[in-house]
């Protein structure tokens, strides 16, 4: 039975999702606000997934996820927010969400999200083949989901971020679409998809460049999508 926290200050928001999560098979664990998420999340070590509203007391949404992926908790994270702009939905891929529903939403649809993220989750943990490529100046490692570079200096990625790099690095000259990459990285049928791969793309792009001092690995095929040449 997989836990799931649910962190809204909606009271009637949490216990709509509980009550949905609960016929799924699942075990809700509910916080009002960031503090409070964080201090369950120490106390649930295994805790699987995690809803996440952005406007909360105390500690916002984006402030705690920021605070997990610098704690390299990679724990699958759903956004939630009642805004629904571009920008504000950039703002969560980017600070390493997962996923991201606008309010008001379909509590089916959020079930959906959730099976998929916990699907792609679960299969990178029964990865058990050990694959390292080599390419460009990057070595990466598909069982430990590590990737450094060729001089060892590591690059934290999130599983989205590793799972993009590892589709492009081991089909090297090809060329993958926005809705390619959703399909085969999220594991759902693209739905609007592009802007979501394109925020992805980006900030791998930006972590390479980083560590690599510039190195421009992944390539943009204008009008067609990604590849990384070898």
């Amino acid at each position: 039975m997989a836990k799931i926290l649910i962190v809204d200050d909606d009271r009637e928001i949490v216990e709509l999702l509980s009550i949905y999560s609960k016929n799924e098979g699942y075990e809700p664990i509910k916080a009002y606000n960031g503090m409070e998420a964080l201090q369950l999340l120490k106390q649930h070590l295994d805790i699987q997934l995690i809803i996440l509203d952005i406007m909360m007391p105390k500690k916002d949404g984006i402030s705690v996820l920021k605070e997990l992926r610098e704690e390299e908790n990679h724990t699958p994270v759903l956004m939630l927010s009642a805004k629904s702009t571009d920008m504000d939905k950039i703002q969560g891929l980017t600070s390493g969400a997962d996923d991201y529903v606008s309010k008001p939403f379909n509590p089916l649809e959020v079930m959906a999200r959730i099976k998929s993220l916990l699907r792609r989750s679960t299969m990178a943990q029964q990865e058990t083949e050990q694959s390292v490529i080599e390419i460009g100046p990057l070595l990466i490692t598909k069982e430990s989901h590590e990737v450094k570079t060729l001089t060892g200096k590591e690059i934290q990625l999130t599983a989205l971020e590793f799972g993009i790099l590892y589709l492009l690095a081991s089909n090297p000259n090809r060329v993958f679409s926005a809705d390619e990459i959703f399909e085969r990285v999220w594991l759902q049928e693209s739905i609007v998809s592009a802007k979501t791969v394109m925020v992805h793309v980006s900030h791998l792009r930006d972590k390479i460049e980083k560590a690599t001092g510039g190195e421009k690995v992944i390539q943009t095929v204008w009008g067609v999508g990604y590849k990384i040449s070898e």
